[in-house]
């Protein structure tokens, strides 16, 4: 079965850190793209930041271009997101999600059809 366990999440104040990591199994790791989103109360889900773990394909939101940085541990089949300088509308539930595809990915975040299966997600709670 295909999991995705989000971890990492917490409470910090206005320009602190976090790393949220993201665990994945049960699928080739190498062959897709791994997705950060985040959903805040009475918004909707909107992508973070995405890595084609193949070839290193990166995307990010303007709104964090700078401050967060998502890399891949091919060994460990995880997925990290290092979040720095974080702001208190960075405040949202975070989840992970597996694509449907692998390079290509990253040139659609909007379009969360091409994501197949979805981690539980973890709250980061940002204070000002």
């Amino acid at each position: 079965d295909v999991q995705l366990q989000a971890s990492g999440g917490g409470l910090v104040q206005t320009g602190g850190s976090l790393r949220l990591s993201c665990a994945a199994s049960g699928f080739t790791f190498d062959d897709y793209a791994i997705g950060w989103f985040r959903q805040a109360p009475g918004k909707e889900r909107e992508a973070v930041s995405i890595i084609s773990v193949s070839d290193g394909s990166t995307y990010y939101a303007d709104s964090v271009k700078g401050r967060f940085t998502i890399s891949s541990d091919n060994f460990k089949n995880t997925v990290y997101l290092q979040m720095n300088s974080l702001k208190p509308e960075d405040t949202a539930v975070y989840y992970c999600a597996k694509a449907r595809g692998s390079w290509e990915i990253v040139l659609y975040p909007r379009d969360l059809h091409r994501y197949d299966y979805w981690g539980q997600g973890t709250l980061v709670t940002v204070s000002s």
